[in-house]
């Protein structure tokens, strides 16, 4: 789906996370998590210099990275992205693909981030406190080898 241009931004609170074959069935996971970070992309700069040229340094594009993908959620019981920790846990890395998905005020997706081969790196349970009112909220995070968004 091509982005939808509009004058004013998009609100930052309507996302939702599809994930691709972390179940048992195969099928794709759609979830709701509280918070997204990590859409980034860096290219390494090689500087470089020929001994025959002035004193200027040549910027190439080197190696490029993708940060990972860190999702949090409060924690409902669902054991789908358990499991996928666990595959990897046991020494079976389940490599798959996934989508962030950015939605407008009616909930209509406007645009998508999609990552390739990602799996589960870490995961982190809640942080518990009896004193405390917060949600128990559990990290999830996501290496990956490509990201783009969806045109």
């Amino acid at each position: 789906m091509p982005p939808v241009f509009r004058d004013d931004p998009y609100a930052n609170y309507n996302f939702r996370i599809e994930i691709n074959g972390v179940t048992d069935d195969s099928q794709t996971v759609s979830a709701g998590f509280s918070e997204v970070s990590g859409l980034d992309v860096e290219i390494d700069v090689i500087e470089y210099r020929n001994g025959n040229e002035t004193n200027t340094v040549r910027k190439i594009p080197g190696l490029k990275k993708f940060t990972n993908i860190t999702l949090k959620r409060g924690v409902t019981g669902d054991l789908s992205f358990w499991n996928w920790v666990l595959s990897g846990v046991n020494g079976q890395v389940n490599r798959t693909d996934g989508s962030v998905i950015l939605l407008d005020e009616n909930r209509q997706e406007v645009m998508r981030w999609n990552f390739k081969r990602g799996w589960v790196c870490k995961f982190a349970g809640p942080d518990l406190n009896s004193m405390s009112r917060e949600i128990a909220v559990e990290t999830i995070e996501i290496c990956h080898e490509g990201l783009e968004i969806d045109t």
